[in-house]
């Protein structure tokens, strides 16, 4: 294989999946806009009228594609981008420069749109900047359409789409045809190329910055949606070892499926609960088919992220209790609204630092009416005694005992207006943040359950942001203090008889499985589509070994020392089944 890695570009993993397949450059055409006055004003405003009704003719035929590839919660997008066509301030607007100003429409509407999309820009918060790609696709219709232009797409089929950056519409009216994957040069793990890209099961790898530089139309590409990894004109070795990669992964996703009704029990009978995370309802199709034991976080901001304003109490009752009833009789762990950072919902949050901000816990006790509509939502779905709910970002036992308070409050309401409820529903705790890790054993003493956020937990520990591709390799799971903190929350909660799980991406790495079994942790929650080759891993290996691997890995001093010792674990001990794959 090539030794010096000229041909590889690195970037974020956004969609898992390996593909082989030419590049197609695709960049919109660049629309001139020039600021010619006009003379008939009439006619003008007649035309921006037309382009209006016409962008919204096409914007429904596109909801349309959406609700069938995508399901309608993501294909709300689309919704609310004709909400804004129907804005009456914005358009309003736009007709009274047109006819003060007597500039083109095309002129009048590029400027004042670009006013939003600028402000956006300029968000320290990654969601904002990549919706700001949302209105730039309103705007560029709008011109195109009073340039009566209409979009093309030039693809045929089985190509990857090299561009700057997707907007939401060219994701769905890739879908017509087969793209066998995304690369971008912009966009992270919220931009609607990697959502649109997972929902469809089609590799992608974003945040490439380089990639329309690099790569030339119609050269061979290998996305490896998994390493987050691009190899540019593969030569004879690469090809040769990533198809075997495809052949191995159809092979094993065959054989795994074959799994489903069998436990994730160790060769020596440890039984290791295999929970999964939800992020969306149109998932628990997933969740159901590779039997789930319940799912260990619904990640509730996902799931209301589309939403134009907070979901009152009766909207979410009926989805948390329908998540309920379908998973019934398993439990399911309902997490209050984690917003903040990376994860927003429309709420206005202008932090200069929102990950060491008003987040999580914090900003819903600071609004203890939005917080009381979750948590009575949350607690009337529990009349069947299969659901817990979790509080986000705790650092503190006052943090703890305040929304403890709270719950109480709900609950003696609901008691009164005569709703059921669980009485004794389960009040758990993320531990993320390492003051929380600290005080595991105080924290006990105090709720049910905890569950370890190794994604945030992490960058806090080494103070490196997750999502900043400029010290993504300081971000390391393997890091001795972070194996080490896992070691003493597990032990802590498992003296103090508690359960303690995980929730976050360690638990779906294969590597680190191993590691965190023989630590001590017996319960996981993943991603359902990962919980077939997580169990495979757990049936293959012996539990006696695994505590041996912790201990000697606790003893390590660097994360070089920890990754290989692991690496030669993986080549012993599961024969070649999944070590190449990642």
């Amino acid at each position: 294989m090539t030794t010096d890695h000229t041909n590889i570009l690195k970037g974020i993993a956004a969609a898992p999946g390996i593909s082989i397949s030419h590049a197609f450059i695709y960049k919109k055409e660049k629309e001139v806009i020039t600021s010619e006055p006009i003379t008939d004003i009439d006619e003008a405003l007649k035309n921006f009228d037309t382009a209006l009704q016409q962008s919204k003719k096409e914007l429904r035929k596109i909801f349309s594609l959406a609700v069938d590839k995508l399901g309608e919660k993501r294909a709300a997008i689309f919704e609310a981008q004709m909400m804004i066509l129907d804005d009456p301030i914005l358009i309003s607007s736009l007709r009274k420069r047109i006819r003060n100003e007597m500039i083109v429409p095309e002129y009048i509407v590029n400027n004042e749109i670009s006013k939003y999309t600028d402000l956006m820009n300029l968000s320290h918060e990654p969601y904002m900047k990549e919706r700001s790609h949302d209105i730039e696709d309103i705007k560029n219709r709008i011109i195109r359409n009073l340039k009566k232009k209409k979009w093309k797409s030039k693809i045929t089929s089985d190509v990857i789409v090299v561009t700057s950056n997707i907007s939401p519409s060219d994701t769905v009216l890739f879908s017509r045809v087969n793209v066998k994957g995304y690369v971008t040069d912009f966009g992270g793990l919220t931009s609607h190329a990697a959502i649109v890209a997972r929902s469809l099961n089609i590799p992608a790898v974003v945040g490439l910055h380089e990639a329309t530089n690099r790569i030339k139309e119609g050269e061979l590409l290998i996305i490896d949606g998994f390493k987050g990894e691009v190899i540019i004109n593969p030569d004879v070795d690469q090809l040769r070892v990533y198809k075997n990669k495809i052949k191995r992964l159809e092979q094993q996703d065959h054989e795994l499926d074959k799994l489903r009704n069998f436990p994730a029990k160790t060769l020596d009978g440890i039984e290791i609960q295999l929970l999964a995370n939800l992020d969306l309802t149109e998932e628990m199709e997933f969740i159901v088919h590779n039997r789930a034991e319940g799912i260990g976080l619904v990640r509730t901001e996902q799931l209301f992220e589309e939403y134009e304003v907070f979901p009152d109490e009766e909207e979410q009752y009926q989805i948390y209790k329908t998540i309920a009833e379908r998973i019934y009789p398993e439990h399911v762990i309902v997490r209050t609204f984690d917003i903040g950072g990376d994860k927003v919902l429309p709420v206005d949050l202008k932090e200069p630092n929102p990950f060491l901000g008003w987040r999580g816990i914090r900003l819903l006790l600071d609004n203890p009416k939005l917080f009381k509509i979750q948590v009575r939502a949350i607690i009337r779905s529990s009349s069947h005694k299969n659901v817990k709910l979790m509080l986000p970002m705790i650092a503190s036992l006052e943090e703890i005992r305040e929304s403890k308070n709270l719950i109480e409050e709900c609950k003696k309401e609901l008691q009164k207006e005569g709703k059921a409820f669980d009485k004794h529903i389960a009040i758990g705790v993320m531990i993320e943040i390492p003051s929380a890790a600290i005080l595991i054993k105080d924290f006990a003493e105090e709720v049910d359950f905890v569950s370890i956020g190794t994604n945030d937990l992490i960058q806090y520990l080494l103070a490196v942001d997750r999502g900043n591709d400029i010290v993504s390799n300081i971000y390391q799971e393997f890091h001795p203090a972070v194996v080490r903190t896992l070691n003493h929350i597990i032990q802590e909660g498992k003296k103090a008889g508690i359960m303690v799980s995980m929730c976050g991406e360690m638990a779906a790495d294969p590597f680190a499985v191993p590691l965190l079994i023989g630590l001590g942790l017996n319960s996981i929650s993943v991603s359902a589509s990962a919980i077939p080759l997580i169990k495979n891993i757990i049936r293959s290996l012996y539990f006696d070994e695994l505590q041996k691997l912790a201990n000697d890995c606790l003893n390590f001093k660097t994360e070089i020392e920890i990754k290989n010792y692991m690496h030669n674990f993986f080549n012993k001990k599961l024969q070649g089944q999944i070590k190449n794959l990642y």
